[in-house]
């Protein structure tokens, strides 16, 4: 076999659509969403599953590959979910086992992969593992499910998470008599697992939900597993320990699912949670996200160069996933103090955008819908070494409401029709779950599905446009990314390269028109195919490569190796 053909044949191999493909996620484009804020099919105020599998069609239209489900387990819902009393059904709000398999059958039919939740670091107050804790003796097999201890000294040199409401890790149970542990809010106890049972518990949670269909389980808070005296709790080996035993339950049980970490840390720290390919196969880039807004906001790509310099290599079969925006805060965890003012003056002025040390926004609203930085935005997002993962509703440019407590304010009705409650709901408005977004520059009047569906110009259209160019190359899932630094530093610029295609990417971070010289000396001859316009640029020759930028223009370009038969 010659060289040519066997990367055809690798090629072949790789292709998104092929369903033996163990590299899939490299090429998914996925789309996070809570089955509650979606579409309410019995009209009770609350999203549900089966008003999501009537949007599916929507949802392949858009052509996202991959829906990453937010919980949907019973719970008292006082952390949006994510503190869960039982991890095998659903909760009734959302619907039935039935309606879920239903919505299994219905995405798997149109191509779409499904991610769901799997909160492993914490369970709620309300789950019958802590209920039985906290009434057995101290030092019995029920108590040991959980952490505990005398006093609320130990572990003394661990970070408080959540500074805005909680004073401490330790909560006193009067039941139980004791100091129990959390990581998170006092409501949210953290599972034991040093405790083997509690290891075997949670694989048979994962080993349920792949039986019912899912393709893989976002692994929530993970770097807080396991406890030791004398450490700051985050990234032990032991945890990594942990990992490694779900991923090999996972493997042996249905090879090619996923395993995506949530790991809010540096880079060289999250690289150690894809381990030696025998941890999780994807990780969120954390520090990369508000390095973006600050290159915006500077007009200088310097922030986002240098935190890619930063980004340490990772196996081949592991792959980073990007993001925007989601459910939670704009987390400022990853940047200096004079950095998270500067971006809390920028993008938060108004003291009750910020929450914790992050921004409670949507992207629209951060980019003062600004359409140009939108798209501008999206263009990094879909082109950037990784996995795209797009919010709900940001696809139209959805508004906030900074007004509700907690980070509900980002996670407001779905808005597809200009008509009662958006569309999501036939319900009485005072009943739905939130309020959908009224005001006039974001209200579903102006900002819906329907009306953006009639529109080529829409910032749907566009998104449609990116997210389809993006689904057309492997180069931007699965290539290498080099920067070409040119003398202006308004200008990012980056080639993604996998096997023989080539695509250039040129970004302006200005509110200005630029002008730009690359030195695209490697690729001499080649001619740039402007990829969402199909236009052929003048080809590649001796001289630097002369580009000229609308403000917040960029272009994607595909390099082509140029005919013989032009010259």
């Amino acid at each position: 076999m010659n060289a040519m053909t066997d990367i055809k044949t690798k090629n072949n191999m790789a292709h998104p659509n092929n369903k033996l493909d163990p590299l899939w996620y490299k090429d998914a484009v996925i789309y996070q969403l809570h089955v509650k804020t979606f579409a309410d099919s019995n009209n009770d105020g609350i999203g549900d599953f089966i008003g999501l599998t009537e949007k599916l069609d929507y949802l392949q239209e858009l052509g996202v590959n991959t829906l990453w489900l937010m919980p949907f387990y019973p719970s008292p819902g006082r952390d949006d979910g994510y503190d869960i009393a039982d991890y095998g059904s659903i909760h009734p709000d959302f619907g039935t086992m039935k309606d879920f398999k239903r919505f299994i059958s219905e995405a798997k039919r149109r191509g779409l992969r499904v991610i769901t939740e799997l909160v492993i670091n914490h369970t709620s107050d309300q789950h019958d593992w802590f209920k039985r804790a906290r009434r057995s003796p101290a030092g019995s097999s029920a108590r040991d499910w959980y952490v505990w201890s005398d006093n609320d000294k130990k572990y003394d040199g661990t970070r408080i998470i959540f500074t805005d409401t909680e004073k401490s890790n330790w909560t006193w149970d009067p039941e139980a008599k004791a100091y129990y542990w959390h990581r998170f809010f006092s409501h949210q106890p953290d599972l034991n697992f040093d405790n083997p049972r509690v290891v075997s518990a949670v694989v048979q949670v994962m080993k349920r939900w792949l039986d019912a269909g899912v393709d893989g389980f976002r692994l929530d808070a993970i770097p807080y597993l396991i406890e030791r005296d004398g450490t700051n709790n985050e990234n032990l080996p032991e945890t990594h320990k942990v990992i490694k035993h779900l991923r090999a339950e996972l493997d042996a049980y249905a090879p090619g699912r996923l395993l995506l970490a949530e790991a809010n840390q540096w880079p060289e720290d999250v690289k150690e949670y894809f381990g030696d390919s025998d941890e999780c196969h994807m990780a969120y880039h954390f520090p990369l996200m508000p390095r973006i807004y600050m290159a915006l906001a500077q007009e200088d790509r310097f922030p986002i160069t240098d935190i890619m310099r930063q980004t340490p290599d990772i196996p081949d079969n592991c792959q980073w996933a990007m993001f925007l925006r989601n459910h939670d805060e704009l987390t400022l965890e990853m940047v200096t103090d004079v950095e998270r003012d500067y971006l809390w003056s920028t993008y938060a002025n108004d003291p009750r955008a910020r929450i914790n040390v992050g921004i409670r926004r949507r992207l629209a609203p951060l980019m003062d819908n600004d359409r140009r930085k939108i798209e501008l935005l999206n263009s990094l997002l879909l082109s950037f070494p990784g996995t795209p993962i797009a919010y709900y509703g940001d696809e139209i440019g959805m508004g906030d409401n900074i007004y509700l407590g907690d980070r509900n304010g980002v996670r407001t009705p779905m808005q597809w029709a200009p008509d009662r409650n958006g569309g999501f709901s036939r319900a009485d408005p005072a009943r739905l779950y939130a309020p959908p977004i009224m005001d006039p520059v974001y209200g579903y009047e102006s900002v819906n599905v329907e009306s953006q569906s009639r529109s080529l110009a829409s910032l749907l259209s566009a998104t449609k446009r990116l997210i389809a160019v993006r689904k057309s190359s492997l180069a931007f899932g699965r290539g290498t990314m080099t920067f070409i630094r040119p003398e202006n530093r308004t200008v990012l610029s980056y080639v993604r390269q996998f096997s023989d295609e080539v695509i250039l990417c040129v970004a302006n971070l200005s509110r200005a028109a630029q002008a730009t010289e690359l030195d695209l000396s490697p690729w001499k001859e080649r001619v740039p195919l402007e990829m969402l316009g199909r236009t052929k640029f003048p080809p590649i020759g001796e001289l630097p490569y002369m580009i000229t930028l609308a403000p917040y223009g960029f272009y994607w370009f595909k390099l082509e190796k140029r005919d013989v038969s032009e010259h």
